[in-house]
């Protein structure tokens, strides 16, 4: 097992990507992290993107310097799919200072990331270099933290503090509604653990953990899979471990880190251990 790597060990210069929704949800907070990390690293380069598009460009052209995240849990899917879009996931080291509401950073601060702006930016500092799971779908879609099924009955991919407010309200909404049985096939490395004769109530799935920390099952390659069953209890709950996850049934939504997918027929999520790299508190 690998030990951690300290992020400061000869440390690049920072590009400082801050999120317009961060600037417009907490602008005190940016304010606090970018000069955290202005007074101590040197020739911190600042980037202040109007929206999605540049964001990208920023972190194209970033050169040597270590991507930074100041925003959500979108922000910084964001940049992990960029990444590994141009296939560049593998060597570089993400560090983020999560500021939005408590539901819109929940992936980010489960990650071990702290919560408060300061810690946050002096983790980025002088945290250490951890390696971490994910999930990846047939779509070329990216998951962190992992997904679950149902999703919301509708959302959309918006953009601006309007939109961030209108998705949290949609998954607000639906955390507290009661999640109505669908009937699904289960698979997981192919082998059934559900079919469609027999509804379904909830289906998580959960991404690989750190690679430098073994996970409470003691395999933290693999991707943790919980299909509950109808009805009340714990009475037909199945929980496993897989490397690839396939569901598929009449048209279905599923929530997937921040963001919401389908509807789909078919589905598989592939585990992929150690894919990334996070700045966290050493």
């Amino acid at each position: 097992m690998s030990a951690p790597d300290p992020a400061g060990t000869s440390q690049p210069s920072l590009l400082l990507v801050i999120d317009p929704v961060a600037k417009l949800w907490d602008g005190e907070s940016v304010r606090i992290a970018r000069d955290v990390l202005c007074a101590g690293a040197p020739g911190v380069k600042l980037c202040l993107p109007d929206g999605p598009e540049e964001t990208e460009r920023a972190l194209a052209r970033r050169g040597s310097r270590r991507p930074v995240v100041v925003g959500d849990d979108r922000a910084l899917l964001r940049a992990v799919r960029l990444l590994h879009r141009e296939r560049e996931l593998d060597e570089a080291v993400l560090s983020v200072v999560p500021v939005g509401a408590a539901e819109t950073i929940a992936v980010t601060c489960g990650l071990g990331v702290p919560a408060d702006a300061v810690s946050a930016a002096r983790t980025v500092l002088d945290g250490v270099r951890q390696r971490l799971g994910l999930l990846i779908d047939d779509s070329g879609g990216v998951v962190l933290g992992g997904i679950r099924i149902p999703g919301p009955p509708y959302a959309e991919e918006t953009a601006g503090l309007g939109g961030a407010l209108r998705a949290k309200a949609a998954l607000s909404r639906a955390c507290r509604s009661r999640a109505a049985a669908q009937r699904l096939r289960v698979e997981a490395d192919g082998e059934l653990l559900a079919d469609l004769d027999r509804p379904v109530r909830e289906v998580s799935v959960s991404s690989p953990g750190s690679s430098n920390r073994p996970s409470a099952g003691g395999a933290p390659s693999l991707a943790q899979v919980t299909v509950r069953p109808e009805g009340r209890g714990r009475a037909g709950l199945v929980r496993t471990r897989a490397n690839s996850v396939t569901v598929s049934g009449p048209d279905f939504r599923y929530r997937a880190d921040a963001l919401v997918g389908g509807p789909v027929r078919v589905r598989t999520w592939t585990a992929l251990a150690g894919a990334w790299s996070l700045t966290l508190p050493g």
